[in-house]
Formats: C-alpha cells, sequence, structure tokens
C-alpha cells in the first residue's frame, strides 16, 4: 500500500471530502454519510472514489488511515 501520492505532488483535500473521510472514520455507512452531508449516495461513493484515486490508495479504509496520520479526521 503506498504510504503517499507521488513524489513532488502534494495533495490537497477539500473541505468537503474530509467531511466525507471524517465521517467513514466514524464507521458511517455510504446512506449514512449521504444523508449527513445532503448528497446522493452515489456522489458520496463518487467523492470516495476520486479521494482514493487523488491519495493513490486502493480503499476507503486506507484513505481514512492516510487522513488520520494527518490529523484530519
Amino acid at each position: 500500500m503506498p504510504d503517499d501520492p507521488p513524489a513532488g505532488e502534494p495533495v490537497v483535500l477539500t473541505d468537503d471530502e474530509i467531511a466525507v473521510l471524517a465521517l467513514l472514520a466514524e464507521g458511517r455507512i455510504t446512506a449514512s454519510v449521504a444523508v449527513e452531508l445532503h448528497l446522493s449516495e452515489r456522489s458520496v461513493r463518487r467523492r470516495v472514489r476520486v479521494i482514493c484515486e487523488r491519495l493513490n490508495v486502493g480503499t476507503p479504509i486506507q484513505a481514512v488511515v492516510w487522513a488520520a496520520r494527518r490529523g484530519l479526521v
């Protein structure tokens, strides 16, 4: 599992992306995140996929761990 994105490419997450990760860190499921953030489940899944791609990780859990290690959630 890569720990960081490619060298020279700092990752900046939006406040909305951090909010999604924070709710996932609480153990929320997609439907619960969607209700909390007033989004569709499809939008939440898409945001999670984009976050994972941006962080160069394979799963939402890895994205949450990445954010937790950096004090974002």
